[in-house]
């Protein structure tokens, strides 16, 4: 229905409605959907469904369950313990961060990362010290030298510094600098890397761990 005060107006001329362009007709794109608040069920299906299908710590697991948390908000009138139900998925299992650790360890260790990398990793991913400790242990007893020197080796292998560089070693300094950075990032020993980036060849690099 038309009104008497809207027959003025240039739409409503001779009392219809002039159609408006097809670009003025066009819906408007739809605004996404706000996620919906999880409840307690859906948390601790995150929960069970992230530490099942990660490596994780009991600190990664609680940090995901927080940002989740963040993103889609609450539905529930008291917050949710999210420390209690990380405890009771670490009791079922599902985490286990000295196995995380000593898992961690030996991957980092087997791509060239030296210890101080690896501590830092643990530390990052939210070990405690003990497991760190016990994790690092096999490469800090007795034949820790050796460890560091292995590790040093299948770094710059693996990177193609110094002697396995394809090239082949080369006596830059500024290239040198470069790749001794790179392996203090690494976690590496400045002895060791000099050691090993400063061998001749490979041949070299295998007569290291006699000396």
């Amino acid at each position: 229905m038309i009104f008497d005060d809207d027959a003025d107006d240039p739409e409503n001329a001779g009392g219809r409605r002039r159609k408006k362009p097809r670009k003025e007709r066009e819906k408007r794109p739809r605004e996404p959907r706000a996620p919906r608040p999880i409840d307690a069920a859906q948390l601790q299906d995150m929960a069970v469904g992230y530490a099942a299908k990660y490596a994780t710590t009991a600190a990664k697991l609680r940090r995901y369950l927080d940002r989740k948390l963040g993103e889609r908000g609450w539905n529930g009138e008291a917050l949710p313990d999210v420390e209690a139900l990380v405890g009771r998925i670490t009791s079922l299992g599902y985490v286990d961060d000295r196995a995380y650790a000593t898992s961690k360890a030996r991957d980092l260790a087997a791509r060239g990362f030296g210890a101080r990398r690896v501590r830092g990793a643990l530390s990052a991913a939210g070990v405690g010290r003990e497991d760190v400790a016990a994790a690092t242990a096999p490469n800090e007893d007795a034949d820790g030298a050796d460890t560091a020197l292995a590790t040093a080796i299948e770094f710059a292998r693996r990177r193609r510094f110094g002697p396995f560089a394809r090239d082949g070693a080369s006596t830059d300094p500024a290239r040198m600098r470069r790749e001794l950075a790179a392996m203090a990032r690494a976690g590496h020993d400045f002895a060791v890397a000099k050691r090993v980036l400063g061998a001749a060849d490979e041949d070299a690099v295998a007569g290291l761990a006699g000396d």
